[in-house]
């Protein structure tokens, strides 16, 4: 397969990811540490890996700090520039106001990438198919299980998108927009400028509407929406595991990733494809498993952390229990709570001992 070299992408990365909160207080989604890099990294060493060049961020909330994070985009191959809504234009607007910063010819295919996507399938193979066949649009497709959830979406025999039903209740394929898209630049110029446009309820049926070609690139490689705790624990973990691989991943795929000055003791169990963030601390007889655990917290003595995150410099004390829970930063579990079920900690709180159980034993 031919690398799209020199490939224009625009990435959106503008969204408030209120489904992560407390992680997303003070951090945009795209930011948070995966893995041991910020989320995006994996995104940008992918496309770079594909031929990409030059990447369009399409920023709104936190606009400054991608560029405090990224740059210039030297550090990755790339050339990044930064385009930002001073009010959520949605999809079709973010796109279409990323645009200008383009510098391709109006017959040049453009990669759209959403910032909260892991997805394994092969972007040079989506380029392809759009160019060969004369596309208006190519959307990645995926399968999933619960196709309501999200836009279903369709084909034809020959590839063909017939329709876009954005989360019905009543999905009649389990293919799914998956939020990687070609566009033929063109297209992208036609988006109405300066107000708000949603790809998925405007651009795409329309473009169906007026016999444009629109294709589905389907595939069944690895794919997740990061957009909930539970889903960017997995993410990571994944990362880690080497279930997805990424060039991005700052050491070697294992049940473990410990950062710089993570302290860990032998006598711990670390499992699962845990992050152990940089100054972290595992004392003896503590168990975590697929886990993200930030930079400076303290995990005690026989405390157990399964499927959880725990923030910048929080701590957890002996004899406590996380179970899918997001600790915010700074707070401080007190020793014998039992935390489970998607519980959210925010930044800053302290429980003190035995403060929340779910067993009646203590």
């Amino acid at each position: 397969m031919r690398s799209p070299d020199g490939l224009e992408a625009i990435l959106l990365v503008g969204g408030q990811g209120t489904r992560l909160r407390p992680l997303t207080l003070s951090t945009p989604k795209p930011l948070l540490p995966t893995a041991g890099v910020p989320f995006l990294a994996h995104q940008l060493a992918k496309a770079r890996a594909y031929g990409v060049r030059r990447v369009v961020f399409a920023t709104s909330y936190r606009a400054s700090m991608f560029a405090e994070a990224f740059g210039d985009g030297a550090g990755f191959g790339l050339e990044i520039v930064y385009v930002t809504e001073d009010t959520p234009l949605g999809t079709g607007g973010a796109i279409r106001n990323a645009a200008q910063a383009l510098t391709c010819p109006p017959e040049a295919p453009v990669l759209v990438l959403n910032g909260d996507i892991l997805s394994g399938h092969d972007i040079a193979a989506q380029v392809d198919l759009h160019v060969s066949r004369g596309a208006a649009v190519t959307l990645h497709l995926t399968e999933v299980d619960d196709p309501s959830r999200f836009g279903c979406v369709p084909t034809d025999d020959e590839g063909r998108v017939t329709a876009f039903l954005e989360k019905t209740p009543n999905p009649v394929t389990n293919r799914i927009n998956a939020g990687c898209y070609v566009f033929q630049r063109s297209v992208i110029d036609t988006i109405p400028e300066g107000r708000v446009v949603s790809v998925e309820r405007e651009t795409f049926p329309g473009l169906i509407a007026a016999g444009e070609l629109v294709l589905g690139f389907a595939d069944a490689s690895y794919w997740l929406d990061v957009g909930t705790p539970a889903a960017f624990v997995q993410g990571s973990a994944d990362l880690v595991l080497g279930k997805l691989g990424s060039p991005a991943l700052p050491g070697p795929a294992g049940e473990r990733l410990l950062l710089d000055g993570a302290v860990v003791s032998p006598e711990a169990k670390v499992t699962g494809g845990t992050v152990v963030g940089p100054r972290a601390t595992v004392e003896a007889g503590a168990s975590v498993r697929g886990s993200v655990l930030s930079e400076g917290c303290h995990v005690a003595s026989g405390a157990t952390v399964v499927d959880s995150v725990v923030g910048v410099g929080a701590r957890v004390a002996s004899g406590t229990v996380l179970r899918q829970v997001v600790v915010g930063d700074g707070a401080s579990i007190g020793p014998g709570n039992e935390l489970t079920a998607g519980m959210r900690v925010w930044p800053g709180v302290t429980l003190p001992e035995c403060a929340v159980r779910f067993s009646s034993d203590v």
